[in-house]
């Protein structure tokens, strides 16, 4: 039989809430790419003024993607991560380069 339920029954609308789960937005890693066109002095000059690196911190990370084809740049969010290869591609296309980043999920590790 259905329950008839007038304006004045109070019902128990308890519930059981649960906190949140908040977690951490995953973060990115940037890792610049070898090629064998784009000039050694460009690459520090985009390390030095797109990931604010120190002169001796972007030669070290030069030579090691002209020796290992890759290095780390740093670790972002999604939307800085994105932004700063874009303007990375941007600055490299501008000045006919063809230097690259691309951007991976950083595990923690």
């Amino acid at each position: 039989m259905n329950e008839i339920i007038s304006p004045d029954t109070v019902r128990n609308t308890e519930t059981e809430t649960a906190d949140p789960q908040l977690q951490k937005p995953p973060m990115f890693r940037i890792l610049m790419l070898n090629d064998d066109f784009t000039p050694m002095d460009f690459v520090i000059h985009v390390l030095i003024s797109l990931f604010q690196k120190s002169e001796e911190v972007a030669n070290q990370l030069m030579l090691q993607v002209h020796n290992q084809g890759s290095a780390l740049c740093g670790i972002y969010s999604r939307d800085i991560a994105e932004s700063k290869i874009r303007l990375v591609e941007n600055a490299s296309r501008t000045d006919g380069h063809p230097l690259r980043c691309i951007m991976e999920i950083d595990n923690g590790s």
